[in-house]
């Protein structure tokens, strides 16, 4: 029994990943906590059977008002708003409503002292993320890498209650859908790379989605560091920031011997490497962590290299900022294939990195009517229905030294499950083309 939790009364929204540990966590600290989830028939089968084994109720279908009676704690899934979930909670005699807390929040708080590096930003977090933890593996520390990244917070927790060992540090990568409801949540170091317009489908605008970024450091104190880029130099008077604040170098290399693309992981490495030195890593084991560093897949990710021409995966570029951050990345003109569910943005804005670094580009799905209207004076644009025509096309006007680069600065929801699905299919297609080459 946990005594902050097995008095409390709790709603979980969504099977998620997230969602199934915090389930399990909180019925483990001794809490009465009950399952909502829309299609429960979609759970999977083994957490389904530990529901029923276990006598946690679950409610399916759309969430209604009378599913929340007598709740006083609700741990919503990252992509359930908190401004949609408020309406649906009743009020109590004083007027006050159920607390909502992203399960991130609920692992902080049964934490033991772990020192935390939280790392934000629009993009660039699961990189800096992933280099912070090689970081600190490199000078032998013991690392739980989770969040937004992959593993929850939760799970974390819930091994360290079935005896496994402590974490020297625990490394976070945090969402805004999360950290927009943590209130308690205390970082020894906080990292904000970057803030651009996203998720405004989430957020009513981009204070908001401000707002929810800046919660990181809301908790910190003089003690505590703050790494920002120099562009957001206005946010630590603006919210009252308490922690020492270091700001990233503008333009610097400090790991080049790197398998990593373009001069923003750079930022990234240099980012990463402030936070680990806090907790003496060396610049050699750094160098050494980031020189042995394979890119992630989806991020500006090498698939091969066919009579010349490259084939980069950057799936994971949904955004028009992040693709101008992977255009900037490239010294070679590029092939670009772009398309999808278009999420907002300045998309004539990026016409002058069009008009430096791209020298095609190949739309294909949704979105066709935001994207050429806004290109075809500055570059070739064709469309396509499908990704597969659209990278034949690609591939058939490529010459030697091009990249053929994969940046939807979309969303995949018009012909893709997520981006990875999306990333995983050009990868198949490029895989064939290389096959066929043999």
């Amino acid at each position: 029994m946990n005594p902050l939790l097995s008095s409390r009364h709790v709603a979980v929204i969504g099977a998620g990943r997230s969602g199934r540990a915090a389930v399990r966590l909180l019925h483990e600290a001794g809490a009465d906590v009950r399952l909502l989830e829309k299609k429960p028939e979609q759970m999977p089968a083994d957490f389904a059977s530990w529901l029923s084994e276990n006598r946690v109720p679950v409610l399916g279908g759309d969430h209604k008002p009378e599913y929340f009676e007598g709740v006083d704690l609700v741990i919503p899934s990252p992509a359930a708003a908190k401004s949609v979930i408020e309406p649906l909670l009743p009020e109590g005699k004083d007027g006050s409503k159920a607390e909502i807390c992203a399960e991130t929040e609920l692992a902080w708080r049964m934490l033991e002292g772990e020192p935390v590096i939280g790392i934000t930003g629009t993009s660039g977090k699961t990189t800096t993320t992933s280099l912070c933890a090689a970081m600190l593996e490199a000078h032998g520390l013991r690392v739980f890498t989770g969040g937004n990244i992959g593993v929850p917070l939760s799970e974390y927790v819930l091994a360290r209650l079935h005896g496994e060992p402590k974490a020297d540090v625990v490394v976070l990568e945090l969402s805004s859908f999360q950290l927009q409801t943590c209130s308690t949540l205390h970082p020894r170091v906080g990292i904000l790379l970057n803030i651009s317009e996203n998720h405004l489908d989430f957020h009513k605008d981009m204070k908001e989605y401000t707002d929810a970024k800046m919660r990181l450091f809301a908790r910190q104190t003089e003690g505590d560091t703050a790494i920002l880029s120099p562009e957001l130099s206005r946010l630590p008077e603006e919210y009252g920031m308490k922690a020492r604040v270091e700001y990233l170098t503008p333009g610097a290399r400090p790991f080049p011997d790197t398998k990593l693309i373009g001069a923003h992981n750079q930022s990234n490495a240099e980012a990463a490497f402030l936070a680990a030195s806090l907790f003496d890593v060396t610049r050699e084991e750094a160098a050494r962590a980031v020189r042995e560093f394979a890119p992630i897949a989806h991020r500006l990710e090498h698939i091969a290299d066919i009579d010349g021409v490259q084939y980069v995966n950057d799936s994971k570029c949904t955004t028009i900022e992040a693709l101008r951050v992977a255009l900037a990345a490239f010294d070679r003109p590029v092939i670009l294939l772009a398309g999808g569910k278009f999420k907002g943005g300045d998309v004539e804005g990026v016409c002058p990195l069009l008009r430096d670094h791209v020298r095609a580009v190949a739309l294909y799905g949704a979105s066709r009517e935001h994207f050429e209207p806004a290109w075809k004076n500055v570059v070739p644009v064709t469309w396509d229905e499908t990704m597969d025509q659209a990278l034949a096309r690609a591939g058939s006007i490529a010459r030697p030294g091009d990249a053929v680069l994969l940046a939807p600065a979309t969303s995949s929801y018009d012909q893709y499950r997520n981006y990875m699905e999306r990333g995983n299919h050009f990868r198949k297609l490029v895989n064939a083309m290389q096959e066929g080459k043999a």
